[in-house]
């Protein structure tokens, strides 16, 4: 089995409507996802990214430059990450497409794991 990254992306504004229940109501549906992946073997893990701060470095004129991220003029930014083991691409979009992040207005990439060992 191979691990995937599931790299969720989305709009963070789009939460800022919901009542306290809608948001309960959209965790639960993300616990209970993560539990039936967790019960069948296939989560290795994953967890929600903080919406606000982070830290971009990328090199310019011969140094690295850090600055805040993710920028505020982004409307989509990584909100989450999950790890998941899969036999092959197929079955890990299959896991990603029964993610409810699949039903939302934002996106998931797949990206496989390389094996280091």
């Amino acid at each position: 089995m191979a691990k995937f990254m599931l790299l969720l992306t989305d709009d963070p504004s789009e939460y800022a409507t919901m009542s306290p229940a809608e948001l309960q109501a959209v965790i639960a549906r993300y616990m209970a996802w993560s539990d039936r992946l967790g019960a069948e073997g296939k989560l290795v893990g994953g967890e929600k990214l903080a919406d606000e701060g982070g830290k971009l470095l990328r090199k310019e004129g011969g140094k690295v430059v850090v600055r805040d991220g993710p920028y505020a003029e982004l409307r989509e930014v990584v909100s989450g990450f999950f790890i998941v083991q899969a036999a092959d691409y197929d079955e890990a979009v299959a896991i990603a497409q029964s993610c409810p992040h699949a039903d939302s207005r934002g996106s998931i990439s797949v990206r496989c794991i390389e094996s280091t060992g």
